[in-house]
């Protein structure tokens, strides 16, 4: 379920708490609107935990002296050229 699935339960619970006077016998409809709304926010904080560790941040290129004495060169260490995982 993704974050637009999150937002219509809170909105849906909201409109059966708060904006209905239904009576239905055996269901207490308030008490329904407040579990979608409580199921809607654990599902905005899963979601947004989740697409907080997504983000992917790209280190910046540092410069490096190369042993020879031809001067700085920018390398970028991507986890994949210095060998690691060869």
């Amino acid at each position: 379920m993704g974050l637009g699935g999150c937002i219509i339960l809170i909105a849906a619970g909201a409109i059966l708490t708060f904006a209905t006077d239904w009576h239905m016998k055996g269901v207490n409809l308030d008490l329904v609107g407040i579990i979608f709304m409580i199921v809607g926010l654990i599902g905005v904080s899963t979601f947004s935990s989740i697409a907080r560790r997504r983000r992917v941040v790209v280190p910046p290129t540092t410069p490096v002296i190369d042993e020879e004495g031809t001067g700085p060169h920018h390398h970028r260490r991507d986890g994949y050229s210095d060998g690691y995982g060869v």
